[in-house]
């Protein structure tokens, strides 16, 4: 069983930047492939940033790239996510993902709002 945690969000005004976390349980931390998703009101859940598991490649949707950056500390049980250059439709509920032996494990979200 894997228990992830997310921190970080809240409110910013366009333009600005926030940095999430995400703290996961478990001694194999290392060996599990991480992401994010969020998913805004109304709508589904979209993918927005992946890792490998040793950080050495990164794979991000189109609407954040060159804007957002996932990056992740094995030593200390965590995975980030830099977002800068926010904008409004930005604004959703953030989920950590982890991925280990075909299981995937998510997060309980926490909320990230854009104003303009």
């Amino acid at each position: 069983q894997v228990q992830l945690v997310e921190s970080g969000g809240g409110l910013v005004q366009a333009g600005g930047s926030l940095r999430l976390s995400c703290a996961a349980s478990g001694r194999t931390f290392g060996t599990y492939n991480m992401a994010w998703y969020r998913q805004a009101p109304g709508k589904e859940r979209e993918f927005v940033a992946g890792i490998n598991w040793s950080g050495g490649s990164t794979y991000y949707d189109d609407s954040v790239k060159g804007r957002f950056t996932i990056f992740r500390d094995n030593a200390k049980n965590t995975v980030y996510l830099q977002m800068n250059s926010l904008k409004p439709e930005d604004t959703a509920t953030y989920y950590c993902n982890a991925l280990t032996l075909g299981i995937n494990y998510w997060g309980k979200g926490t909320l990230v709002t854009v104003s303009s």
